[in-house]
């Protein structure tokens, strides 16, 4: 039996099928309990009760016929281009942007740039719970407009989000996150992505299609469409990230590890990181020949794009943000001596929150019981956010300094920096070698 919000209930339907209940009893409470007043609550919770009652009393699982679907090599549709494009906005395939046509021969040649065998399986992905099977991705793939050659590359993305720990099944949340592709390696240089001016603008083939077959793979596979699809419940949301390469040249020569390095990777490893990122900061810039010039700045701006979102990653102490360092301000931090350890710790040192406004700000998302005292109490919490009663004492946004993902790319003759802010425990930052 489970209770859900009106706004919810088209998502739950797709929830449960997935899970294998597509007969679990529901009970709707209308509207939304986060700007209702208490007696409102009261009264709709106890309005619900006989929908519960109902529910338990029949709660039993249905058989449902099955839906047959077509095989993978079932040439399902002919037609013109614009046909085969209104096809596949009808059945909310594609992502709104025309795709490319998945033909059996395109299919094949992203095939042959893997040893993995097509009906391999990768993992199964929430919330339709279908099998990511290789010969999926290279259907999504080709319709992303990427080339046969990115396969691996694709292949160790859908690897990454299948993983337990990137939580895949909460992907369609309502803060409307959206992963984020990292490249690391040769792999990088070889495919030709862009580290450099306008990183993360769409427009290099490479960078763009990874991205946009990211998103494009979790509609189509996890389910998570938006309605009439009804599986990605994001509030507002935003649209797919390119994909994101690091300048390795830049990070070496100034004596610093490559950010695939921090994952636990060679510099000669070709790796993907995939991670979510639920907002971005303003454009930090920042002057000076002095570290410390630099890092004030960037603790005021990243450090505040990351403080009213801090408290859910204390809740779950998962916060992974990332730190996407220009070429020129990583240059004066390191000349002056400066590790990437060195940054990170000063921005746990001084990017800071009082105790009122975690409390409050995670009110706000519906974590109506969250306390930092219960949190240390817990062991979820270092004892620092709870050595005294005072609400307004100042605690640490980054819970652990050491996950403060740092990378050097963007324009090299500008002085521009710039923040993302990962979803807590949704999206875990995750590494695969290609």
């Amino acid at each position: 039996m489970s209770i859900v919000t009106t706004p919810f209930m088209q998502q739950a339907a797709v929830v449960s099928k997935g899970i294998g209940l597509p007969s679990l009893p529901i009970a709707e409470y209308p509207g939304v309990p986060m700007t209702d007043g208490a007696d409102a609550v009261s009264r709709k919770v106890e309005a619900l009760l006989p929908q519960i009652v109902a529910g338990l009393a029949g709660a039993r699982d249905v058989a449902h016929a099955a839906v047959a679907e077509p095989a993978p090599r079932d040439i399902v549709a002919r037609g013109t281009l614009d046909e085969i494009q209104e096809l596949y906005h009808r059945n909310l395939w594609s992502d709104g942007l025309p795709v490319i046509p998945p033909t059996i021969d395109r299919v094949e040649r992203f095939l042959a740039q893997t040893r993995r065998a097509p009906d391999d399986v990768i993992g199964r992905l929430l919330p339709e719970n279908r099998a990511a099977t290789v010969w999926s991705i290279a259907v999504n793939g080709v319709m992303a407009g990427c080339r046969p050659e990115y396969m691996p590359l694709l292949v160790a993305i859908v690897e990454a989000i299948a993983e337990p720990i990137f939580r895949v099944e909460d992907a369609g949340s309502t803060p409307g996150w959206e992963p984020l592709v990292i490249v690391s390696g040769p792999i990088a240089r070889r495919l030709d992505l862009n580290h450099g001016q306008g990183v993360m603008r769409v427009g290099r083939q490479a960078n763009t299609s990874l991205g946009r077959f990211l998103r494009l793979y979790l509609r189509n596979v996890a389910g998570l469409r938006i309605p009439p699809g009804a599986g990605d419940k994001g509030s507002i949301a935003g649209s797919f990230n390119v994909a994101l390469a690091e300048d390795e040249d830049a990070a070496a020569a100034l004596g610093w590890s490559t950010f695939g390095a921090d994952q636990g990777f060679t510099r000669d490893d070709s790796v993907v990181t995939v991670q979510s990122v639920v907002s971005i900061s303003p454009p930090i810039y920042s002057a000076g020949t002095r570290a410390l010039e630099h890092a004030r700045i960037l603790a005021e701006v990243f450090g505040g794009a990351c403080s009213y979102w801090s408290s859910i990653g204390m809740k779950y102490a998962r916060w992974e943000p990332l730190l996407v360092l220009g070429p020129s301000i990583a240059r004066v931090i390191a000349e002056d001596g400066w590790s990437k350890d060195d940054l990170r710790h000063y921005l746990h040192e001084h990017v800071t929150i009082t105790a009122r406004e975690a409390e409050t700000y995670a009110l706000q998302v519906g974590a109506t019981s969250f306390t930092l005292d219960a949190h240390v109490k817990a062991g979820v919490l270092p004892a620092a956010y709870a050595v005294s009663s005072d609400p307004e004492r100042p605690v640490p946004v980054f819970v652990r300094p050491e996950k403060i993902g740092i990378l050097v790319a963007g324009d090299p003759g500008r002085n521009q920096s710039k923040g993302y802010v990962n979803n807590h425990i949704q999206g875990g930052r995750v590494s695969k070698r290609v």
